[in-house]
């Protein structure tokens, strides 16, 4: 599985940093750094939806620390 945090401008200053620190540390909790590859992406194209993320080939925006646990859920752990 990938998955790609855009980092660029607008979900910078949205705090996708955060996001990927969420998500760093929910692999490393669920025992899947070995199974999922995450890297920075530029500009997924939905940058008035809030951060997005691509989980594979889906992409999901307005991801936040409030929503963060039930996305990562479904994306992630539902699929692996």
């Amino acid at each position: 599985m990938n998955i790609y945090v855009c980092v660029g401008s607008s979900c910078h200053l949205r705090g996708s940093g955060k996001i990927v620190e969420l998500i760093k540390a929910a692999l490393k909790e669920n025992g899947l750094e070995e199974k999922v590859n995450l890297a920075g992406a530029f500009c997924l194209g939905k940058c008035t939806e809030g951060v997005s993320i691509k989980v594979d080939d889906e992409v999901i925006c307005g991801v936040c620390p409030d929503n963060f646990d039930e996305v990562f859920k479904k994306y992630v752990l539902d699929r692996i």
